[in-house]
């Protein structure tokens, strides 16, 4: 009889030590999941925001429409995390911005993005990677009769 008295909360302790681990992978898993979803979204947001940029003008604001339109698909995610660069056929820089006559490239990146990991007791913020897409240069704008679809 005094076994049982003395292993009556055994059960309780070894669900909550077994359940205490479970859970912490299940919202491990769940946050993986999540972290992968971000970097599909970023990866998506620069090869929108380059394909935008090789058919709008030069000093078009390519990240209202890149970003999905201000949708929150991710948190944190600006216009300032978006970089769009109009290159030569080498890879260097682009020195006529006015007409273009020397882009071949653009290239968008997306930088210096955070994201919130959020397991309980595991909490970080991770600094992704950069997302970039580059594309070659397509009407930059210009259209016949001169008329342009970019906002």
């Amino acid at each position: 009889m005094r076994t049982l008295t003395t292993a009556r909360g055994v059960y309780a302790v070894e669900f909550s030590i077994v359940a205490s681990v479970f859970f912490l992978f299940l919202f491990a898993s769940i946050e993986v999941g999540r972290l992968l979803y971000t970097y599909n979204v970023l990866h998506e947001a620069a090869r929108r925001a380059a394909r935008i940029a090789v058919v709008c003008q030069v000093n078009t604001d390519v990240s209202s429409q890149a970003l999905f339109n201000g949708s929150n698909l991710i948190p944190n995610l600006s216009s300032s995390n978006l970089e769009i660069s109009y290159l030569q056929l080498n890879g260097s820089p682009s020195t006529d911005l006015v007409y273009g006559s020397d882009i071949r490239l653009v290239r968008a990146a997306i930088t210096n993005y955070q994201h919130q990991f959020l397991v309980p007791g595991l909490t970080r913020t991770l600094n992704s990677p950069t997302f970039s897409a580059t594309l070659p240069r397509e009407s930059l704008g210009v259209f016949k009769g001169g008329t342009s679809d970019c906002n």
